[in-house]
């Protein structure tokens, strides 16, 4: 009897294995295309920080370029909506801005 209600035990937790949820995973800065359409050369860094917020990506060897990195993950399927969005500035005034960069495609 023991060994009869082990096996189902061991049948149920194998068919459920498949079965677990995966939290929604959102990381970054979301930034509204209203928002990005407003940075211009010449701003400052804070009116940047104002209209986008603080950037994702803080890099100490890059100190004039800042990263907002932006994906959406729906459960185990791929990320749905992905963005990568430079600033970079020169004298402390925005020089360039790249808007859309390709993020990996198996995030």
């Amino acid at each position: 009897m023991k060994k009869i209600a082990l096996i189902l035990l061991l049948i149920v937790t194998v068919a459920n294995a498949g079965c677990v949820y995966r939290a929604n995973i959102s990381q970054g800065n979301l930034i509204k295309q209203e928002d990005l359409d407003q940075v211009e050369i010449g701003m400052t860094r804070n009116q940047v920080r104002f209209l986008l917020g603080t950037p994702m990506i803080d890099d100490p060897f890059h100190a004039d370029r800042w990263d907002y990195v932006f994906y959406l993950k729906v459960g185990r399927k791929d990320a749905g909506f992905k963005r990568w969005v430079s600033v970079f500035f020169a004298d402390d005034k925005v020089s360039n801005i790249i808007k859309e960069q390709e993020l990996s495609p198996d995030l």
